[in-house]
Formats: C-alpha cells, structure tokens, sequence
C-alpha cells in the first residue's frame, strides 16, 4: 500500500508538472501589499491576461517582497530572474537619468499636463520606455500612478520654502533630494518600509511621501501635520523581461498590451479622483494643510534652479525629454 501511495503521489506530480509547463508562467514581484491600489491593478491584469489566452499564460504575484525589494526590481526582471514586476520610475535613474524628470518640482502645471506627458506613445513616454529597455533589458507594460508629493512633520506645519531650513528630510529620489536643499534642508534617502519607525524615533524631522502612503502605513500615528504641496508625482512602472515577452506568440503578446492599456487607465483614474476623498478623511486623524495661491508660488520659485540642475546633469538627452512633455502638454 506504501509503495502504490508513493507511486500515485509521483503521478501526480508528474501530471501537475505537465500542466505548469504547458502554460507560460509570469511571474510578478511586488514590494506592496495585494491589498494596496497597485496590488490590485495587477490582479486586474492577472485576470484580464489569463482570461484573454485562455490560461497560456498564468500570472503569479508575489505581493510585500517577498521576491525582490524594490531597489532590485529592475535588475531582477531585466535579467529574467524573475519575468515582470513593479518598480518606482525613480530606481531606474543609475542607468536612465532622465527618467527623473517625473520628481522635477511642478513640471507638470496640471493633471491634464500629466496624462498627455506619461499616456502611451507620447512624446516622453516614447523616450523614457525606449531607454528603459535599452539599458535594462526591461519592457515597460505601463505608468502605475501613485500620488502626488505631500510633506509631513510635527510641530508647526510645513506651508513654504522656508519652513524646511536646517531640517533633516526624509526623501525617495535625487531630484527630491536637490529641490530639499533648495529649500535649505538636508535630504536623507529612506525607503518607504523604514518611515514610521524613522519618524518615531525622530531620525528625520521632515517626510516626504505619497498621500495614499500616509494611510496604508499609518503615517498618522507618528506624524501630525500633512502638507499637500502636491508639487511633484509619484510613478510607478510595470515592466516585463523582453525576453520572455518576445517569446510569447504575437496573439498573447497583444493580449498583454491591451490588458495593461486598460489597467493603467483605471488605476490613474482611480489615483487622482480619490485624492481629495483621502484628504478628507485624514482629517480626523492628523492636520491637513492646503496651501494658499500665495505659499504655492512661493514653492514654485524654487523648481527653475532645480530644473537647470537636472539639465546640467543630463545634458542633450535631458532637454530632448523636458521638451518633449512640453509638446505632449500643448497637444503637439
């Protein structure tokens, strides 16, 4: 009976083999939780792709790092470690710089500007995806949308400029980090697993994040101001091994894009219609600061020597990308 049992078990195992292997398998690395906006968006995908081959090809997520910390999401997908997974568009700025013009103080006038800039097949985007994939191997699937910039702090709130002078900041990206120290603090890059604790123990005086990160981490409970300077954007990419994408038939290949041509559209629909909803209920937890025309315009004054400071660093290619979303905002 013993050996018949192990007998049926090496069937099995066999024939669960032979099902796996006669489908494509995607698998996907994700430093959030599945609960979270872009969790969901890749369970949107998962069933949209799987559905539209007819089970060919199989998505596989694996949400809160349990894969690959964000820092090593493009390497890991670009050399096929893994086949597809979400990363801030800012860890691609060792080997794509221009890729922060997205963190550049107030380039973007409005959320219409935004979405012509980063839509598929504008300007920018065409420049930005193309040098993703040429110096990582990596395919951009589509823009994740995350929210916008927000300050946070105890004490008297943040409202301009100067209110950062002398103060240790917490940021995400070197952009971010630039326009700090236009601003007279000093930045200090932090991923954004390490904040609550961070501003527990006061190892920065000042936040900065996303405003949908202040509710999913419970930002609130360390911190008790939230400035809504909104005056920089958070993206996210979805990105697959090219590889392993041009190793699917062409059928499954247009499924894929279609998927992710949907999915990016809800979630940055999803993402700017809900933010003044998110604020509004942060109000009973903590202090939210709406700027007044006047302490915006202070804030504005510091993106031109910000700007000049990317274009220094980028040269050619950095104008080439600041134009292009120009043209994308007036519709050229």
């Amino acid at each position: 009976m013993k050996i018949r049992n192990i007998f049926l078990s090496i069937l099995v195992l066999f024939a669960t083999t032979s099902v796996l292997n006669a489908a494509k398998t995607m698998r996907v690395t994700l430093q959030l939780p599945i609960k979270h906006s872009l969790g969901q968006n890749w369970l949107e995908f998962k069933k949209l792709v799987e559905k539209g081959t007819n089970g060919e090809v199989k998505v596989v997520i694996f949400p809160s790092a349990q894969l690959y910390k964000d820092k090593q999401v493009p390497g890991a997908v670009g050399s096929g470690a893994v086949e597809a997974g979400s990363a801030l568009m800012l860890r691609f700025t060792g080997s794509v710089p221009i890729v922060d013009v997205v963190s550049l103080p107030f380039f973007f006038k409005d959320e219409a500007a935004l979405r012509a800039a980063v839509k598929n097949g504008s300007h920018m985007r065409t420049i930005l995806d193309k040098a993703i994939l040429k110096e990582t191997g990596a395919k951009v699937l589509w823009w994740q949308a995350y929210s916008h910039n927000v300050y946070l702090n105890n004490g008297k709130p943040i409202r301009v400029p100067a209110d950062l002078k002398g103060k240790k900041v917490r940021t995400y990206g070197k952009i971010l980090g630039w326009t700090v120290e236009q601003c007279g603090g000093y930045p200090t890059i932090m991923s954004g697993s390490k904040q609550f604790l961070a501003y527990q123990q006061h190892a920065v005086d000042v936040g900065m994040t996303g405003l949908s990160a202040v509710k999913s981490r419970k930002l609130y409970e360390v911190m008790k101001n939230v400035t809504l300077s909104y005056d920089s954007v958070i993206e996210f990419v979805a990105i697959i091994n090219n590889k392993f994408f041009n190793s699917l038939s062409a059928k499954n290949q247009k499924v894929i894009l279609d998927a992710a041509s949907v999915v990016e559209k809800h979630l940055r629909d999803q993402v700017y219609s809900g933010e003044d909803k998110l604020a509004k209920d942060l109000e009973s937890k903590m202090n939210v600061v709406r700027l007044t025309p006047a302490e915006r315009a202070k804030w504005q004054t510091i993106a031109k020597p910000v700007t000049q400071r990317f274009l220094k660093a980028t040269g050619k290619l950095g104008k080439e990308v600041i134009e292009a979303a120009k043209k994308d905002a007036a519709g050229k």
